[in-house]
């Protein structure tokens, strides 16, 4: 994916000023953004909701349901384990990024979010109309190339027999 457009991404950050920061980020590549202040709310938006993201980010310390207990809810559900998920955080715990990355984070950002943070997150955005696109392309290299053989396979039964 070249670019952000049509990529959808939750935010999810306890902090009103985190949100709003990532999300102005996030709108200026071209994102569509969902913005909660829950682990929860994102589950439940995800769930009950259905909605359909391609990036969650979401920060490690929030109260409730941490942003590491979310990032194993979602890992361990065959519903949404696909989703791409990045921590955030302003501690710079090794520990804690280690951790995190070893239960399926995609990466692990640093506070305060920086607009080159927000660029390299379209490596993790996984869109599936271009996969569906790749797929149709095989299938009509695949009938093509089919069809191509059928009509030599003809051509030289053909000529085998004119002679």
């Amino acid at each position: 994916m070249s670019n952000f457009e049509e990529a959808h991404v939750l935010v999810v950050d306890d902090s009103s000023v985190d949100r709003r920061l990532i999300e102005r980020l996030l709108r200026v590549s071209s994102c569509k953004v969902t913005v909660v202040d829950s682990g929860l709310k994102a589950l439940q938006l995800l769930g009950v909701d259905g909605l359909k993201v391609d990036l969650i980010i979401t920060d490690y310390s929030m109260p409730g349901m941490t942003g590491y207990e979310l990032l194993k809810k979602i890992k361990k559900s065959s519903k949404f384990k696909e989703i791409s998920v990045v921590i955030m955080s302003s501690e710079n715990v090794l520990q804690r990024i280690d951790r995190c990355l070893e239960e399926g984070a995609k990466d692990f950002i640093l506070k305060p979010v920086k607009l080159a943070d927000v660029k390299k997150l379209k490596n993790y955005m996984k869109k599936p109309s271009t996969t569906r696109f790749n797929y149709f392309c095989c299938i009509y290299y695949y009938i093509f190339f089919l069809f191509f053989l059928s009509f030599f396979l003809f051509f030289c039964v053909f000529v085998c027999l004119s002679q």
